[in-house]
């Protein structure tokens, strides 16, 4: 009898075990504490999308409810940074593990930019390719091209494909600057070689048009800066020539990215791979698909957000589809912060309405202020980690080092710090210093608190309507009091003010400015 009563104990208790782990499954809870073999990674990465840009982020007037399953199923972080508050930095940091500041040539770049990551450089996709993955990038590059003058009608090398990526589809620089073509490993992708490209970023060639001199040929007006070769009707930076067959379409940019993307993770299931998904949404030019056109009500910008939306939804369908969605780590971010005119009239800041890009927090695009570098950043792995909030101070830098740490490689870089645990959900202890940089500009975020040196120059950008963080003092927060950076604390808090500016000298070096006003000693 007492063998009998043991004997159903043991079932009950075998099957409420089975009940916990069903219920935590359907809960969305990790069950799975061991990592058998190598995931999938891929980054899906936005251009100028803001903190506040998200219904997942608090955005009531705009629903993203494709972002918002990665971030419901995975861990968002309302403390987590981009490293500048322009692209071309961030994307240097994100796959060197390096502050950008420490390369000159990492600032905004022309088209026409040789490559200003080091062949010889420790790279993101060159450690995960050492490991057996395959790599690849599939969007916006805009991390120079070539060694100097580039021949865009032969091999364009050294590029992705030199610094770690096995394939790379790419456009070289932004979607509003010359040349408006796709590069496949390579090469200028449908180019007619009796028809070739010539590119200049300084004269423009005998003969063509230009958004300065021929307003009558455009379907987008320029604001500021846009005013050169016309390609769609849309001027652009910079001139080009010749390529008419390779040109792309921009109604049709974010469907042709978002094909090749789902094409090599059908063709690249069966090992593991990183793949860098960079999205050209909601960077100028504005150029929905018709499909997108106008859903908003927020003008080209908005309806391009949702279109981005839209294209991940189609592309985790597609991981889903092919089996492999439990296997692949995703990390969703945005290079910096938004803007709204950024060099067309398509009125994004005249259809804004009650929407705020920067959500609560103060700047944009170019800004030392928070909504600079303070953007959406998510990290998603469906079965190892636990969906919640975490507001561990993280950095898109960050990610080469935790990714050693999940592959088991010792990594060694400068600056990316080893935050696997963090990224994964298992600890709440981020960084505890971050040097943020705004065109050549950086400051110190440390703790709870910000300091901005004080910086010569305007207070605002006029042409973007961007407050820029230049002050004839220095600035101090406290972010978690004062979020939205209403009041300087510098002059009350000379002790703190003092601890900090220390700091980020140690930090940063004291030559950190050419327009530097030190105020402490």
């Amino acid at each position: 009898m007492k063998k009998l009563i043991l004997f159903f104990l043991s079932a009950l208790f075998l099957v409420s075990c089975a009940k916990t782990k069903k219920q935590e499954a359907i809960k969305g809870e990790p069950v799975k504490e061991n990592i058998s073999k190598k995931p999938n990674i891929i980054v899906i990465y936005l251009d100028d999308l803001g903190y506040g840009d998200l219904s997942a982020y608090g955005a009531t007037e705009i629903k993203t409810p494709h972002i918002d399953a990665l971030a419901d199923g995975g861990l968002r972080f309302t403390n987590g940074y981009a490293s500048s508050a322009t692209c071309t930095p961030s994307r240097y940091a994100l796959l060197t593990g390096v502050y950008p500041w420490k390369n000159k040539n990492a600032k905004i770049l022309p088209g026409t930019a040789p490559l200003i990551i080091s062949t010889e450089q420790q790279t993101l996709p060159k450690m995960l390719k050492a490991e057996g993955y395959d790599t690849a990038i599939v969007g916006k590059w805009h991390l120079g091209l070539g060694s100097g003058a580039v021949n865009w009608n032969e091999k364009v090398t050294p590029g992705p494909n030199e610094v770690g990526f096995d394939e790379s589809y790419i456009l070289a620089a932004t979607q509003d600057r010359v040349p408006t073509v796709y590069i496949k490993n390579g090469h200028v992708v449908n180019l007619d070689p009796n028809d070739p490209i010539e590119i200049d970023y300084k004269n423009n060639f005998e003969g063509e048009p230009t958004g300065k001199d021929n307003p009558e040929l455009l379907t987008m007006k320029w604001h500021h800066g846009h005013n050169s070769s016309i390609v769609n009707g849309i001027p652009r930076i910079g001139y080009m020539k010749g390529g008419e067959a390779a040109k792309w379409s921009d109604i049709d940019m974010a469907d042709h990215f978002l094909e090749k993307a789902q094409a090599y993770v059908k063709s690249h299931k069966e090992k593991p791979f990183f793949l860098y998904y960079a999205m050209q949404q909601p960077h100028v030019p504005r150029t929905p698909h018709p499909r997108f056109a106008g859903k908003s009500g927020m003008g080209p910008r908005g309806d391009v957000i949702l279109e981005a939306d839209w294209c991940i939804g189609e592309f985790i369908k597609t991981l889903e589809a092919e089996g492999i969605l439990d296997d692949t780590l995703i990390v969703f971010s945005s290079d910096n912060g938004p803007v709204l005119n950024d060099g067309y009239y398509d009125d994004s800041d005249t259809k804004i309405g009650k929407h705020t890009p920067a959500g609560v927090l103060k700047g944009g695009k170019y800004s030392l202020f928070e909504a600079g570098t303070r953007v959406p950043f998510i990290t998603y792995w469906k079965g190892h980690i636990q969906p919640g909030v975490s507001n561990a101070l993280v950095c898109q830098m960050d990610v080469l080092a935790s990714l050693a740490k999940l592959i088991g490689v010792e990594e060694k870089t400068t600056d990316s710090k080893e935050l696997l645990d963090v990224l994964l959900g298992k600890s709440d202890n981020g960084r505890e210093d971050l040097i943020i940089e705004a065109t050549s500009r950086t400051a110190l975020r440390s703790g709870d608190w910000l300091y901005i040196p004080a910086y010569k120059g305007p207070a605002v950008n006029t042409q973007v309507n961007i407050e820029l963080g230049n002050s004839d003092v220095a600035l101090l927060y406290n972010l978690k009091d004062d979020l939205s950076q209403t009041t300087n604390l510098y002059a009350s808090n000379p002790e703190k003010a003092k601890e900090m500016h220390e700091k980020f000298v140690k930090l940063r070096g004291d030559n950190f400015s050419k327009t530097q006003q030190l105020e402490l000693k």
